[in-house]
């Protein structure tokens, strides 16, 4: 499930028209439960694909091993985003939010098709 734009997940901007720092912590908690949930979906698809028969075991391994890749991408753009200033951490958004919808998306697909 790809995480929404523009809706609780990210950043509320105070009256003045800034971000503050909370406002950044926040996006980045909700983001690192968002992954973390994730990570559990992609532990029970490996999990599915050693119970595969031979012919499916290996396309879900390779699926399985796709989101790990995504996961690690994702996991890049947190780092990113806690690097950057809070003045600045709202112009890598767009950025991190490509990756969220990215494995989500892929996530949502690899879990239809082990079905």
């Amino acid at each position: 499930m790809a995480i929404p734009r523009n809706k609780a997940v990210l950043a509320t901007i105070n009256e003045e028209g800034d971000s503050s720092m909370s406002d950044k912590s926040a996006y980045r908690e909700k983001l690192e439960a968002r992954l973390e949930q994730w990570r559990a979906e992609i532990d029970k698809l490996q999990a599915k694909a050693a119970e595969a028969s031979a012919d499916a075991r290996k396309d879900h391994e390779d699926q399985v091993a796709e989101l790990r890749k995504q996961q690690d991408e994702a996991r890049e753009k947190l780092k990113e985003l806690d690097k950057a200033s809070d003045d600045a951490w709202e112009d890598i958004k767009d950025g991190v939010e490509k990756a969220w919808d990215k494995l989500g998306d892929a996530v949502k697909s690899a879990r239809e098709r082990f079905s």
